[in-house]
């Protein structure tokens, strides 16, 4: 390993490596996988000069604290949190520039659940049919970072731009999910649109990487049962024998047996990757009915 890398100092609750995921390979059951908070990752890598799809590191709630071996350009996105560079105070949300030996930790998510670290030149562990991405569910890609270990680091592709900072959506107090519903909307009883729409709903603090799930009114079945497997997308919005419903993330299975009542529009996802255990939850119902 060249010197260009870095070592892990606490690798907190769940920091994993991410990029924009494997594309492409749902028929053989890989799942995508991938930053949850899409916007986030990209945002973290264009301040860092880094073309979008560049693999970050994505810590979850308490975060991380990782020494360079080199020096570099690091910028923090994704949920509001301290950084700091050997215990002095950073920016967040801008480019920072970090001698070699330094190190940079990523504190508490202040707001949000998942913050989203880049570095100038990317992560280059070894790609898994084609992707950097850490899965959970199939244990494809990298484990998750555990302390004292070293992660290689890529060369920059050329100077930074030059930005101060750039502006990110907040964390909003209410999470609102949009929902088109089917394609087993016929399997649940005729009020249960009604329940899902007018429900309140929060966030469990069972949701991960595979799922947001949740608290609130169960919805009830007018077919009892199991599906035969069938394929599942992103977003799916998924209600197991509790009723209750369950939002598919990056890493979900690609198939399941359990009825799908709508599915939630990817664009709505990164709002649902920084949602804390507790957030209130309204889904809203598009299209027809």
């Amino acid at each position: 390993m060249t010197g260009r890398a870095l070592s892990v100092v606490r690798a907190g609750a769940l920091t994993c490596v991410q990029d924009e995921g494997r594309h492409g390979y749902a028929h053989l059951g890989v799942p995508r996988s991938g930053a949850l908070d899409l916007p986030a990752s990209r945002l973290a890598n264009r301040l860092v000069g880094n073309a979008e799809g560049a693999a970050v590191l994505e810590t979850t709630v308490n975060g991380c604290a990782v020494r360079v071996r080199c020096a570099a350009t690091v910028a923090v996105t994704g949920a509001a949190c301290p950084v700091t560079v050997d215990g002095r105070p950073a920016a967040w949300g801008a480019a920072v520039r970090v001698p070699s030996g330094a190190v940079v930790e990523v504190g508490p998510a202040t707001r949000g659940v998942r913050s989203y670290v880049a570095f100038a030149g990317g992560i280059v562990v070894e790609p898994v049919l084609g992707s950097r991405s850490t899965d959970l569910l199939s244990g494809l890609g990298p484990a998750p970072l555990r302390d004292g270990v070293v992660v290689p680091l890529g060369r920059p592709a050329g100077a930074c731009p030059r930005v101060d900072g750039a502006p990110a959506p907040g964390v909003p107090g209410e999470l609102v999910l949009r929902v088109r519903p089917g394609p087993r909307a016929d399997w649940f009883a005729p009020d249960a649109p009604a329940v899902l729409a007018a429900g309140r709903y929060r966030v469990s603090p069972a949701s991960n990487r595979i799922g947001l799930r949740t608290e609130g009114p169960a919805l009830r079945r007018a077919i009892e049962g199991e599906l035969p497997s069938e394929g599942m997308v992103l977003g799916a919005v998924q209600v197991p024998p509790d009723g209750l419903p369950v939002v598919f993330l990056a890493d979900h299975p690609t198939t399941g047996g359990y009825p799908v009542l709508g599915v939630v529009p990817e664009r709505d996802l990164a709002a649902a990757a920084q949602a804390a255990p507790g957030t209130r939850l309204r889904f809203a119902l598009t299209g027809p009915r």
